[in-house]
């Protein structure tokens, strides 16, 4: 029997679990990889960084990796990438929604959610997502992400509405953030939604802040609005991700009392889903 490697990747990071053959579990972790924004070669070159220090090649039987863009397309490159990096392995890819389904919910139906860089959700039959709103991206869509809270900081601070105690914290953690760097980052250099999303524990952390809390409930709100709305009642409700457990109360209290579930990071759940 040869080990399993699990991934639960995202944009920003990606967390590895190595299931050995022996029973035991390594776990680590890497920089994010997203195919539907990046080419071959460059998923290639992050592979090689994330895995390159571990003797994999020939002892993986199976591969199982959940990330964000994998579909379509991206799924098609980032199975190209792993079994070039991985060769004689079985690979499946599915994205980080089927990911974060299984984790919360194993076998069981429900609705699944993502609040992380970019925020996405689906409904799940127990097997597979059968329903998703498309997120649409953190430009044309993902209400309640990182990236989206990132981006109603950062228009607060530029535009002044911040409370003073925010901006003066604000201030003192980015001394050398400047507009033009801002307008720069987010419009000229690729990683913008990494950018913006790297904010959001400043937000966590200044929830005090009503005008600032107003908006980011403003945001939560549309996803509710925009997404879950569409799916059918009645089905259990989990959120995954770093900011949906950091938000978790506000989401709970959001949400008007309709149960709900929170985990930080699926690949616990996911490691025990293919040890079965």
């Amino acid at each position: 029997m040869n080990d399993i490697l699990v991934a639960d990747c995202g944009s920003t990071k990606c967390a590895w679990a190595l299931l050995r053959a022996d029973g035991s579990e390594r776990r680590f972790a890497s920089a994010g990889m997203n195919p539907a924004l990046l080419d071959l070669p460059a998923l290639e070159s992050a592979l090689a960084e994330g895995l390159g220090w571990l003797d994999l090649p020939g002892r993986v039987g199976e591969v199982f990796f959940y990330g964000a863009g994998c579909a379509g397309d991206g799924a098609g490159r980032m199975l190209a990438a792993l079994e070039a990096a991985l060769p004689g392995a079985s690979v499946e890819v599915r994205s980080d929604l089927v990911g974060a389904a299984r984790a919360l919910f194993g076998d069981r139906p429900g609705i699944a959610c993502i609040l992380g860089t970019g925020s996405n959700s689906g409904y799940y039959d127990g097997k597979d997502i059968v329903r998703n709103v498309r997120p649409m991206g953190f430009i044309l869509g993902d209400e309640g992400s990182g990236a989206s809270i990132g981006r109603i900081l950062l228009n607060q601070y530029f535009k002044g509405w911040l409370g003073e105690a925010t901006r003066r914290d604000f201030e003192r953690e980015y001394p050398s953030l400047t507009y033009d760097e801002v307008v720069r980052r987010v419009y000229r250099e690729p990683g913008a939604n990494r950018f913006l999303a790297s904010f959001a524990p400043f937000v966590v952390a200044h929830m005090d802040d009503p005008r600032l809390a107003g908006r980011v409930d403003e945001t939560f709100a549309a996803f509710f609005r925009e997404s879950l709305a569409a799916y059918p009642g009645g089905l259990h409700l989990g959120f995954a991700g770093s900011l949906a457990s950091a938000f978790a109360p506000r989401l709970q209290r959001l949400l008007g009392g309709r149960p709900a579930s929170f985990l930080a990071s699926p690949l616990e759940s996911l490691a025990a889903y293919h040890r079965r």
